[in-house]
């Protein structure tokens, strides 16, 4: 089936079931096209809150459609490749945290909202990279555990005087985008601006003009009087942000894939819409204690 057929039955399957479809910034450009709510970790927990559809269907890894879920428990979530997994959020593990809070015991546990429910479930506080360093200034506590991406934790450092206990975890595919590379592209392109995404290392941190998340960089672009710019996240943003700035030049990393995200395709997502499977199913007991730090995460609202 090609894939103008593809999104045709999909749309017709997503009208049928009364369903929505959620798709992270980091999906192939066919499955965004093919959404009705593109967008970052909490725009799309956010939005999965307030929709009246019968189905929701989850677009990115599986941290994200759990969090669906876990915000939605009598509804189903439908997720189109069970092993489209966050390597990063594999990296944290419930036990490893309360060995951790046994040896700081008055630090709170701030958690990544890219983690499993389980971890989740035994956070005081969830975040997202736009809104990390708001998150940690609103909590009491002066010792924060923050879990599971170190890189984000540093950048987060740099806005706190809170001592930050970081968990040795991170995003493979910011990790490898290099200073080396960025400069390359500035060379090539002297007038571009460099955005580059909280989870790179600081030293590409530090050569960037801007840090934001990827609803962060949407929102600079659009908004920017400057017309080009070297985007240091997942290259598949840099699809939505040309799609939105037509008279504007984008620059991707190349190198910068999320082979897992890339596991939903159109294809997937027509017969998850034909048979309503697969289902993220997660127990009532972990969804009640997974809500409340997302809650509190919500509750305290973007930081870009």
């Amino acid at each position: 089936m090609s894939s103008v057929d593809l999104q045709k039955t999909i749309q017709q399957l997503k009208q049928e079931h009364h369903a929505i479809i959620l798709a992270h910034n980091y999906q192939l450009p066919e499955v965004q096209d093919c959404a009705d709510i593109v967008g970052d970790s909490l725009e799309l927990a956010l939005q999965a809150t307030k929709t009246d559809a019968n189905y929701i269907v989850f677009c990115g890894v599986d941290f994200m459609a759990e969090s669906a879920k876990i915000l939605n428990p009598t509804k189903p979530v439908l997720f189109p490749d069970l092993t489209a997994e966050c390597p990063m959020a594999c990296m944290a593990d419930p036990q490893g945290i309360r060995t951790l809070q046994q040896k700081h015991p008055n630090a709170a546990v701030v958690s990544y909202i890219n983690t499993t429910a389980e971890v989740k479930a035994v956070s005081d506080v969830c975040c997202t990279s736009s809104n990390g360093a708001k998150v940690v200034n609103s909590i009491e506590e002066n010792e924060i555990i923050f879990v599971p991406d170190q890189h984000l934790g540093s950048y987060v450092q740099r806005f706190t005087t809170k001592t930050m206990i970081l968990w040795p975890g991170m995003c493979p595919t910011h990790h490898k985008i290099s200073k080396q590379e960025l400069l390359a592209l500035k060379r090539t392109h002297a007038n571009a601006e460099i955005l580059v995404h909280p989870e790179c290392k600081a030293e590409v941190i530090d050569i960037a003009d801007h840090t934001f998340s990827t609803n962060g960089m949407v929102n600079h672009v659009k908004a920017s009087s400057t017309m080009e710019f070297i985007i240091g996240t997942e290259k598949e943003l840099c699809y939505r942000l040309q799609q939105e700035n037509p008279n504007k030049k984008i620059f991707p990393v190349h190198s910068a894939i999320c082979p897992n995200m890339k596991k939903i395709t159109l294809e997937k997502v027509a017969t998850t819409l034909q048979t309503l499977k697969p289902e993220v199913k997660l127990s009532p007991d972990l969804m009640k204690k997974a809500r409340i730090p997302l809650q509190r995460m919500m509750d305290i609202g973007r930081g870009d």
